[in-house]
């Protein structure tokens, strides 16, 4: 029987270039090689595209001087890399011979995970794992995610957002008291009067975070003014735009593993225990300090209900194939809220949403099996539509 020929594409230009090589290194050995044949393609931080064996092993090292760079056209009569060198290496390559059968997108963070990368994997009509275009775009910006879920009734904690543009521009105001564009975003003010508005409608400590960035990466707890400052400041190094959200008081980080297409399935809940105040890039992936606890210690009535709103923030944001969603409970009155939803989670054997579906039923390969069958089957739904339209006349000759 011939193998599906599985593109695993990592690296990346982003923050979390290094997540991502360990996440799709797990996926890689994990894919049952008697199915599937893996062709591993790392996109270095240039955003040089490697391909080959040996390009997980580049993308450590740093090295980009290669004669295996290649790319993948948006042509959909191509669907497979080609090369971008005449070198005599890289037309060996057995990856740039044959077509791809479906691709599976291992980049978190920008240019990965916000749409861009689905957008060149629509153009080359070629399935891929996770969610599409506008599903990617919005959960990779956490304001417009949180906008979609208070429409659709998820509870959210209260948040407001801005252009580090507007804080730039509002520090040469001295006061301005216009409205606001919107009630969650702070414009038309001066910094004092933003400062003001914060402490006033979130509260001290105050959660900064770039909108378009994950893995906590430039995320700061800020607990009084000068620290919200600096919080603005780190933030905007990751991206324009900035979220500033309530601390839910004593709150339990759980997490959810969701699974699906147009009628997904939730994972039973896991409970994170972070190492330091709470779970920054360093508790998840440098010290190795932090607890994981699955099933979460819940109330049976309490976890369905998390996983039930889990189900919700999927569909509202537009999501297939996989996301892994978090919230934050409220120890003393149970009350939850649904913090982000992360559409490529991280995959590594003790990553979180392959745990959560290990310990719901389904080992982490079955898991891998069924992500690249959802790939296929939206697919081709999406390629049973039709593209063109025959009018009555030939009105545009």
């Amino acid at each position: 029987m011939k193998k599906t020929r599985v593109c695993v594409i990592f690296g990346g230009r982003s923050g979390e270039h290094e997540v991502s090589i360990v996440s799709a290194t797990s996926v890689m050995n994990a894919l049952d090689k008697s199915k599937y044949e893996v062709i591993p393609v790392g996109i270095a931080k240039s955003g040089r595209w490697i391909a080959g064996n040996n390009s997980v092993q580049l993308l450590k090292s740093g090295i980009e001087d290669t004669p295996f760079y290649a790319m993948l056209p948006a042509d959909p009569n191509e669907q497979k890399l080609l090369p971008t060198t005449n070198s005599v290496e890289a037309r060996q390559l057995d990856s740039l011979g044959e077509k791809f059968d479906v691709v599976f997108p291992v980049l978190h963070g920008p240019y990965g995970e916000d749409g861009t990368m689905q957008g060149l994997l629509e153009l080359a009509n070629l399935p891929y794992v996770g969610a599409g275009v506008l599903g990617s775009a919005v959960c990779m910006d956490k304001v417009v995610q949180k906008q979609l879920c208070v429409q659709a009734g998820v509870p959210v904690v209260k948040f407001l957002w801005m252009y580090y543009g507007d804080w730039q521009q509002a520090g040469m105001k001295l006061s301005n008291t216009a409205i606001p564009a919107t009630p969650q975003q702070l414009s038309n003010l001066s910094q004092a009067e933003i400062i003001t508005k914060i402490e006033t409608e979130l509260g001290l400590p105050v959660f900064v975070k770039p909108a378009n960035m994950g893995s906590s990466v430039g995320i700061t707890k800020a607990h009084e003014r000068k620290e919200l400052i600096h919080a603005i400041e780190e933030a905007a190094q990751y991206d324009h735009k900035i979220l500033l959200e309530a601390a839910a008081p004593n709150a339990r980080e759980i997490e959810v593993s969701v699974l699906g297409n147009t009628q997904p399935k939730a994972s039973v809940p896991g409970e994170v225990i972070p190492s330091n105040e709470f779970y920054d890039y360093d508790a998840k992936y440098v010290d190795g300090a932090s607890t994981l606890i699955i099933p979460a210690e819940l109330p049976a009535e309490l976890a369905a209900q998390i996983r039930e709103t889990a189900i919700r923030g999927f569909l509202a944001c537009s999501c297939e194939g996989m996301a892994r969603v978090d919230f934050l409970l409220e120890r003393q009155t149970n009350r939850f809220y649904l913090n982000e939803i992360n559409t490529i989670p991280g995959f590594t054997q003790i990553s979180m949403y392959p745990k959560l579906w290990e310990a719901t039923g389904l080992s982490y390969s079955q898991l891998l099996d069924e992500l690249i069958q959802l790939a296929i089957e939206r697919h081709q739904r999406k390629n049973s539509l039709k593209t063109s339209y025959q009018p009555k006349k030939e009105w545009y000759k």
